[in-house]
């Protein structure tokens, strides 16, 4: 049965604040938000104070928080259809979340920030009119321009790391920003969908990797940004910002020919190498302690260390936490390792009984076992399995 207007309202939803007069969608902001259900309300109220009653809509990309932030945003959504929702199950981190968020609106553009007051949405007016007007492909706040301070950083080692970061994302980039490493830009959303299928969606800066990408190169406007304390949550980030730019690199220099996530596998798996024979001849005495148990006591370790830093730096943005989930998680990834142990041996042996050079068959052994390492792990410790 069709309802009047007046019955609608009295069903307990608002009605739109759209009024006819009102101006056209024009811009979106995608929020990405893990855990932040006390920041939601405030940030909303604080875009309307900034941009308006309209024009604009406000995109919140939950990786499935735990406190209700999914809730609150449709709570909030019941009553304004400016407030959408994107609750992501089984994957997580904020370069992916902001794709998402932006190749999900209508606008024609978009801007992304975090939604925990860090950053000023007073300054999305000015940086609207930059890009809109023609003169500028993305404009972004700096914490480090003049005029802008970095106090809401948690610490200075993590000011440090960022401004470290920065330097070598100069060049990268090719541009000369004093905070490439931003979280907090806006541009055309034509612009973003046209590079969307080269963006990695790894890791946490999605600003360096659009003018890593980008042909040509876009022209881009800075804003001071006085990086502010942050209200209520838990940061996205941790201490390891010069890690997310590692994970760029990789991914620039080889995600072209294979997955960035398989080169720093690689990397740490080389790591583990010299982990491995370091143990090896420190505690390797033939009159204390056989060469069986060493080599049992170094593989232990090394397999341990390589969990460890693939979860910090490979799979940064499914990092596993908790004891119970790191037990489980270093559990399965030996399970996984022991396998591609086996295809090594397997493989390498059957190679060198069939007439390869000793090491030639050791090589594809080693190179089969990485890739099924890469594999196992991917799906069974860091994947939708674990």
């Amino acid at each position: 049965m069709d309802m009047t207007h007046s019955q609608f309202q009295s069903q307990g939803v608002a009605a739109a604040p759209q009024a006819q007069s009102s101006a056209p969608l024009e811009l979106a902001i995608v929020l990405p938000t893990l855990n932040e259900h006390d920041n939601i309300a405030p940030m909303v109220r604080r875009l309307e104070d900034a941009l308006g009653p309209t024009g604009w809509e406000a995109v919140f990309v939950d990786d499935n928080s735990s406190d209700g932030t999914a809730e609150e945003a449709r709570r909030i959504a019941q009553a304004d259809p400016r407030i959408r929702v994107i609750q992501r199950i089984g994957r997580r981190g904020l370069a992916s979340a902001a794709i998402e968020g932006m190749c999900a609106t209508a606008a024609p553009f978009v801007a992304v920030m975090d939604a925990d007051h860090q950053h000023d949405p007073a300054l999305l007016a000015d940086m609207l009119a930059a890009v809109r007007s023609g003169g500028y492909d993305l404009a972004y706040a700096s914490r480090f321009a003049e005029g802008g301070n970095a106090d809401g950083l948690s610490s200075k080692g993590r000011e440090t790391g960022s401004r470290v970061a920065n330097a070598l994302a100069r060049k990268l980039t090719g541009s000369e920003l004093t905070d490439a490493m931003s979280g907090f830009f806006l541009l055309r959303s034509e612009q973003l969908r046209a590079q969307a299928d080269k963006l990695s969606g790894i890791g946490f800066k999605i600003m360096l990797d659009i003018l890593a990408t980008a042909e040509p190169r876009m022209k881009v406007k800075e804003f001071p940004l006085k990086f502010a304390t942050r209200l209520s949550g838990e940061s996205k980030l941790d201490h390891g910002v010069i890690l997310d730019f590692v994970g760029g690199l990789a991914e620039r220099w080889f995600g072209r020919f294979v997955p960035a996530r398989f080169v720093l596998f690689g990397l740490v798996g080389g790591l583990g190498v010299i982990v491995h024979m370091s143990v090896l001849a420190a505690i390797y005495w033939p009159d204390s302690i056989g060469f069986g148990w060493a080599q049992a006591i170094a593989t232990m370790v090394a397999m341990t260390f390589n969990f460890w830093l693939n979860n910090l730096l490979t799979y940064r943005d499914k990092k596993l936490a908790g004891a119970d989930g790191l037990f489980w998680g270093w559990l399965k990834f030996c399970g996984s390792c022991a396998v591609g142990a086996f295809a090594n041996v397997a493989v390498a042996t059957v190679l060198e009984e069939q007439g390869f050079v000793w090491w030639g068959a050791a090589l594809v052994g080693v190179a089969i076992a990485s890739v099924w390492n890469y594999a196992l792990s991917s799906k069974f410790v860091w994947g939708r399995f674990r």
